[in-house]
């Protein structure tokens, strides 16, 4: 929706108010901040206009020095895109310097005048794609999050319920394929940090999404923990798989505190969607840290030490993720390994 009308209106902006009787490229310019990423659409504006800024004055000034043609268009490029390079542009900032290049290098010669209007349509679709992204009809950013984040943590929850039933089943072979899948998930935290970047940048520059900063900025701490929980979790499974290779003794303490890690996920996922203080899930991390400790005080083998104790690391982040601080969050597990009271 936000392309569609920023891709119209820049076409009424260019044809309409300033009289540009070809505006092919404002509706071009505006697509491509838009659509392009949801995260960093302000930069990518900026990086859009500082390319064809660079493909026209490389056009320009070769053209003046050694004409045109299909060896000299093949130069022109090659420098255009250097330079981008060189000034460590992204892709965007690379292709429009190309794009614009090519135009000047093989239709100067039929359209003297096409670098102006080039540069004018570019501002305009920009500008425009600026306007409706802030101001005119800007995204959600809770939302946004809140969409993301749900799938990234029913999938963490799930995964975490398939190490405790691994576990408790003795299944070595579970927890291999589950350990291939938790490696084929990175593009879900992807996902998530690009939602994130897209809120923050919404909720920076929009006023009408001024009053969510707060929250947003919560979630951003929130995330952040997840993903350092989520990395170690994997650890926490690789571990599991080969205490159960090794045909080391696995207490059912263990399992089930694997169990109440997940479900401590899930309740955080549902605080998060309600907007709520996530207290339950604080309590089941707590329970989990418990159970973990109870098993180590019992029979068990070298690699479940090492899972447990990537348990409590997790156990640390899930409660940071809560809005809890550090020496708190840190005080609390060790409580909870001990088996004394938090």
């Amino acid at each position: 929706m936000q392309a569609g009308v920023a891709a119209a209106l820049a076409w009424v902006v260019a044809h309409q108010l300033l009289r540009i009787e070809e505006p092919t490229f404002a509706p071009g310019a505006a697509v491509a901040v838009i659509g392009a990423s949801l995260a960093k659409r302000a930069r990518r504006t900026v990086e859009l206009l500082l390319g064809i800024g660079v493909g026209i004055a490389a056009g320009d000034l070769l053209i003046a020095l050694i004409g045109t043609g299909a060896w000299q268009t093949g130069v022109i490029v090659f420098l255009a895109i250097t330079g981008a390079a060189a000034a460590r542009g992204t892709g965007l900032l690379m292709t429009q310097a190309g794009a614009t290049a090519v135009l000047v290098a093989t239709l100067t010669p039929a359209n003297p005048d096409l670098e102006l209007p080039r540069a004018i349509n570019a501002l305009v679709g920009g500008l425009v794609g600026l306007f409706v992204m802030l101001i005119l009809a800007p995204l959600n950013p809770l939302r946004t999050i809140r969409r993301v984040a749900g799938s990234a943590l029913d999938l963490f929850a799930g995964q975490m319920t398939a190490c405790a039933e691994a576990l408790a089943n003795g299944d070595a072979h579970r927890a291999e394929i589950l350990l291939k899948q938790m490696r084929n998930s990175e593009t879900k935290l992807m996902q998530l940090r690009e939602a994130m970047s897209a809120a923050e940048e919404v909720v920076q520059f929009s006023p009408l999404r001024w009053r969510r900063r707060q929250t947003v900025y919560a979630y951003r701490d929130g995330v952040e923990h997840m993903e350092r929980a989520y990395r170690n979790s994997r650890t926490l499974v690789r571990r599991a798989g080969t205490a159960l290779r090794d045909a080391e003794p696995v207490p059912p303490d263990l399992p089930a505190a694997v169990e109440e890690y997940g479900t401590a996920v899930r309740l955080l996922h549902r605080a998060y969607l309600a907007g709520e203080e996530p207290v339950q899930a604080r309590e089941r991390v707590l329970r989990a840290v418990r159970l973990a400790g109870e098993a180590c005080r019992h029979e068990i083998g070298f690699s479940g030490t090492i899972a447990v104790s990537q348990l409590r690391i997790v156990a640390n982040e899930l409660l940071r993720a809560t809005g809890m601080r550090r020496d708190e969050a840190r005080h609390l597990v060790r409580r909870a390994a001990a088996g004394q009271p938090t």
